[in-house]
């Protein structure tokens, strides 16, 4: 299993960001805070509409919010205590509300809630709903319940109902890319990992309902889809005819779709990059050069200690596999540092498969323990100090590979899909194939085109160019 999804929330203190929706008038209110990665982001964005049929409109005000939904994310280190910080915070603002006549529901959803479950509501007694991510589908009938029943409740059993069946149709996309949700869980059991626990075991839409909700979301003005799942490429969904498709079949159907121009894919496991889906690369022009594909570690006894099932070499083999179907694909991984027992030498492992492979990018994370994982109750943890500075060695390595490779652009020119305006007047940003954001020069109507850029400079975080005529 390959947990980490990229992260898209750091943790920022201070006043709680809105991450759904704008402010809007009347009726009851909703504000979503996302933590963690995309498939959250899918959640947050699913959950937002399955309210609205309910008379609720997303807001990026929370003081005036008659429902505050936190949607958590327990990959990242102190995840549940990040989470009772904001929920501290709340409570504040909910009496103060209370004060002025008005109520305020306070949902705890997402992985936080299916690991601490009823722990959240006696340490946070403001909080009255804890749902884990396979119930949320039915936060509109808890909301109810717990105002009816004026009490807190908890619901975070896996249902036996598949979740996907009961929300609402896509509502029309606010953007032109859009994350779309295919398989879920995993059962690989790392085990430094808690998917298995907060996620469950794997599960894989129906191609049909997968591409209904494609073909709205394009309809709607969305020209690029990232399939997501915490092991995506061990889709095995039930497709037409009765035939079990493969992540990489379904990447075929849904680029038949007119008007999808780009589909991605994240997050991968070694083990599960079947060789028809290393063909998809090659053959499908619409699934852009760029793969997400963790190897955590160097070192082999390392890599059976966190049950990858995967040696380094093999890793690095099929890497190679990959780049001789696309030669131009960018490979971007995972890497933890200071997992229990790892020595110099196997950390110098870590960073020879680096030098090896050769990443466009990388997110590298110190170890941390997670309750409830194998991982938690091994001997010879490494001590913080050590993981601090392997890590820091490890990210100069990654910040000179990531320069390298965008320093390569330079003189290229490449189509970029323009999303939205940029900071400064006249200036958009959109994403190269290679998953880079790029900012140019360009009139608003060219969002949601793509367009040929020849890039002229570079800097940490993305790329600036100057439109081409095709």
């Amino acid at each position: 299993m390959d947990d980490r999804l990229t992260e898209i929330d750091e943790d920022q203190g201070g006043e709680l960001p809105a991450v759904v929706g704008q402010t809007s008038g009347g009726g009851r209110k909703v504000f979503v805070r996302t933590f963690g990665c995309q498939m959250n982001v899918y959640d947050s964005e699913r959950m937002t509409e399955a309210l609205a049929g309910e008379g609720y409109a997303a807001t990026g005000a929370i003081e005036e919010a008659d429902l505050v939904i936190l949607n958590t994310c327990h990959i990242r280190e102190k995840a549940a205590e990040k989470v009772y910080s904001d929920l501290g915070r709340l409570r504040v603002l909910k009496q103060e509300r209370a004060a002025a006549g008005s109520d305020t529901v306070v949902a705890v959803v997402g992985c936080v809630a299916q690991a601490e479950g009823a722990e959240i509501v006696r340490r946070a007694p403001v909080v009255d709903l804890v749902i884990g991510p396979q119930s949320y589908h039915r936060l509109p009938e808890l909301i109810v319940r717990t105002r009816a029943e004026s009490r807190s409740l908890v619901e975070t059993e896996f249902p036996e109902e598949e979740k996907f069946a009961h929300l609402p149709h896509r509502a029309p996309a606010r953007a032109v890319t859009a994350f779309l949700t295919v398989q879920e869980g995993c059962d690989k059991f790392c085990t430094f990992c808690v998917v298995p626990y907060t996620r469950g075991m794997e599960y894989s839409r129906a191609v049909a309902d997968i591409e209904r909700e494609a073909r709205a979301l394009v309809e709607s003005g969305v020209r690029e889809v990232t399939l997501l799942g915490q092991n995506v490429n061990g889709y095995h969904g039930a497709g037409p005819g009765g035939r079990t498709y493969s992540l990489a079949d379904l990447v075929h159907r849904l680029a038949r779709i007119d008007g999808l121009e780009r589909l991605r894919y994240t997050t991968s496991h070694p083990r599960d990059m079947s060789d028809d889906l290393i063909a998809a690369h090659a053959d499908e022009p619409k699934l852009m050069p760029y793969l997400h594909l963790p190897f955590q570690a160097g070192s082999d006894r390392i890599l059976a200690a966190m049950n990858r099932k995967h040696t380094a070499r093999e890793y690095v083999d099929l890497a190679r596999r990959i780049r001789s179907a696309r030669p131009d694909l960018a490979l971007s991984t995972d890497v933890i540092v200071g997992f229990p027992g790892e020595s110099e030498d196997e950390f110098a492992e870590t960073l020879a498969v680096f030098a090896e492979v050769g990443f466009a990018a990388a997110f590298s994370f110190k170890y941390s323990p997670r309750p409830g994982t194998p991982a938690e109750k091994l001997a010879d943890q490494v001590p913080e100090d050590v993981k601090t500075e392997r890590l820091a060695r490890l990210q100069e390595v990654i910040d000179r590979h990531q320069r390298t490779f965008s320093a390569s652009c330079v003189g290229r020119t490449l189509p970029v899909l323009f999303e939205r305006l940029g900071r400064h007047e006249g200036q958009l940003i959109g994403r190269s194939p290679f998953l880079q954001g790029v900012h140019a020069e360009a009139p608003p109507e060219l969002i949601g085109k793509i367009v040929p850029v020849e890039i002229s400079s570079f800097g940490p975080n993305s790329l600036a160019g100057v439109i081409r005529p095709e």
